[in-house]
């Protein structure tokens, strides 16, 4: 099967992510590809993708005028007035299902891609009536932690996980935490890593030693980051007398963080700062000796995979499907979640490690992002679900 689809992506908004976006750019190749999402407008759209806003959550009068722009297009004028009088009554996200209803009408399309777990409400009409096959993408907090720590989300996805006709892990470990909410002989999940756009993404070929080990760490500042384990890690080496700096992107703001950043004494040893563009992040990498992640728990973070890409050697906690990425002390290194003595071991090593070693890991660690991360990989791995969730359908 290779016909052209009609194919809706949903996250509940138009600010999708960079895995989204760069699928959606390689599949509108194509197909004919929809984004909906509670918006009006986006601030860089993606080039022959058709975004059809169900309303905005800013704007009473924009959200007005959409919902009445839905009903006059799909010519379902009984419904004008209880929608006038949901409007007077501020029933805002009734009407917002009501678009949503409405765009899937006029849309008519072959597969609906959710992108989180929490979007699935919005869809259990149409998970009901098994008309339209919708795929689920597993994925981040919602798929890897939310369901084992929430009673109640655990309940409700394994009611809602069967209805799906396919899934879209982004590594085997996420696939096989969706194994602990819903397992069935006839489940369609496929792994499908994300794809990074490499040729943009210059190697930096010769790893430069500098004189103070500059550690880095990237991504929001949430106890899943184990930012805590990285920093009793840099009182650790600071005992050891390790020369060295670790500035937390994503951390700035944080009480916890800074309260224990005075209170281990590491204000001269550690900096938090606020969230960077993607231009700069990557040039505070190349920067950088080292790429720490702490994590307790990820999918494959997008932030290890763009490290090795640049030539950042990775240190990571073995959380998740790191270990799909990363092979111990051949293209990055791994040590014990929540062990900062570990931690701190693993950095002082590295820093004694000579030249042609480090080179030999960060050349290794391109080419494995290279084989598995590329943009070709993942258009054809999200073709293939598609295709195979409609030959089931």
């Amino acid at each position: 099967m290779s016909r052209k689809l009609k194919i809706i992506i949903f996250d509940g908004s138009f600010k999708t992510t960079p895995f989204i976006n760069r699928l959606v750019k390689g599949l509108a190749v194509k197909h004919q590809v929809y984004i909906l999402g509670f918006n009006e407008k986006i601030s860089q759209p993606v080039a022959e993708i058709t975004y059809v806003s169900l309303g905005s959550n800013q704007s009473k009068l924009k959200f007005t005028v959409t919902t009445l722009g839905k009903l006059l297009q799909s010519k379902k004028f009984n419904l004008m007035f209880p929608t006038l009088r949901k409007l007077i009554e501020g029933k805002r996200q009734e009407l917002q299902q009501q678009n949503l209803d409405l765009a899937l009408k006029n849309i008519s399309p072959d597969i609906i891609h959710l992108q989180w777990p929490s979007v699935i409400p919005w869809f259990e009409e149409v998970l009901l009536k098994q008309e339209t096959p919708v795929v689920l993408s597993q994925r981040g907090f919602h798929s890897n932690v939310r369901p084992f720590v929430d009673e109640a989300n655990f309940k409700y996805l394994k009611e809602w996980y069967p209805k799906m006709a396919g899934f879209h892990s982004v590594s085997n470990a996420i696939s096989a935490n969706g194994d602990k909410i819903w397992r069935s002989s006839k489940k369609i999940d496929k792994v499908v890593y994300t794809g990074l756009p490499l040729e943009e993404i210059s190697f930096s070929q010769a790893y430069i030693v500098s004189k103070q080990l500059n550690i880095l760490s990237i991504g929001r500042s949430h106890w899943k980051k184990g930012y805590d384990y990285a920093l009793r890690c840099c009182k650790v080496l600071k005992e050891k007398n390790v020369h060295f700096h670790y500035t937390i992107i994503g951390g700035a703001g944080d009480e916890e963080l800074q309260f224990l950043v005075n209170d281990l004494g590491l204000q001269d040893y550690v900096k938090l700062e606020g969230r960077k563009p993607q231009m700069e992040v990557f040039r505070l990498m190349r920067e950088a000796s080292v790429l720490l992640m702490p994590s307790l728990e990820e999918g494959i973070p997008n932030v290890v995979v763009e490290a090795m890409a640049i030539g950042l050697p990775v240190i990571s906690t073995d959380c998740g499907g790191i270990s799909e990425l990363i092979s111990d002390k051949m293209n990055g290194w791994i040590v014990p979640n929540r062990d900062p003595n570990a931690m701190a071991d693993a950095i002082e090593a590295f820093s004694h490690l000579s030249l042609d070693n480090i080179e030999v890991v960060h050349v290794a660690a391109r080419k494995k992002v290279e084989l598995q991360h590329n943009g070709e990989q993942m258009l054809l791995g999200m073709e293939g679900l598609y295709y195979e969730v409609l030959e089931r359908h």
